[in-house]
């Protein structure tokens, strides 16, 4: 039960941002182009 309580307890302090203040990411260089994907989907049983 121990070693379960510490690694609990390590996975929230890593998740909670205790190593340090959260860091903005650099925005995203502009590229010039666009990608789109269009599409349908379906699901269920056809009946012959």
């Amino acid at each position: 039960m121990r070693p379960f309580l510490l690694l609990t307890v390590v996975a929230l302090l890593a998740g909670c941002g205790a190593d340090g203040d959260p860091v903005r990411p650099e925005p995203a260089a502009e590229t010039g182009f666009s990608v789109s994907v269009t599409g349908t989907a379906e699901v269920g049983i056809a009946k012959r």
